[in-house]
């Protein structure tokens, strides 16, 4: 299990264009991937799951990755934090 924090820096937060990405990112990999904002936990396969979230702008959330890839999952949901929000 690896697991990552990150403060959401997009000033709409995760909105719908970045879940949808993210959740399409995720769909590429067998390991469960949790996202974590402190009040709220989400599959980041699910897309309601992560937008009912309500992440905002400065929030910090914890990515876990658990699973038979969880290395290159791992990589790619951290790079796609990165980029994106």
């Amino acid at each position: 299990m690896k697991e990552f924090k990150y403060v959401v820096q997009d000033e709409l937060g995760l909105h719908a264009r970045p879940a949808g990405l993210l959740v399409k990112e995720a769909a590429k990999y067998k390991s469960a991937i949790t996202l974590d904002s402190g009040v709220k936990k989400a599959d980041a396969k699910r897309i309601m799951a992560v937008m009912s979230m309500g992440v905002k702008q400065g929030v910090e959330v914890t990515v876990t990755v658990d699973g038979e890839d969880e290395d290159a999952a791992f990589d790619a949901i951290k790079t796609f934090f990165e980029t994106n929000l």
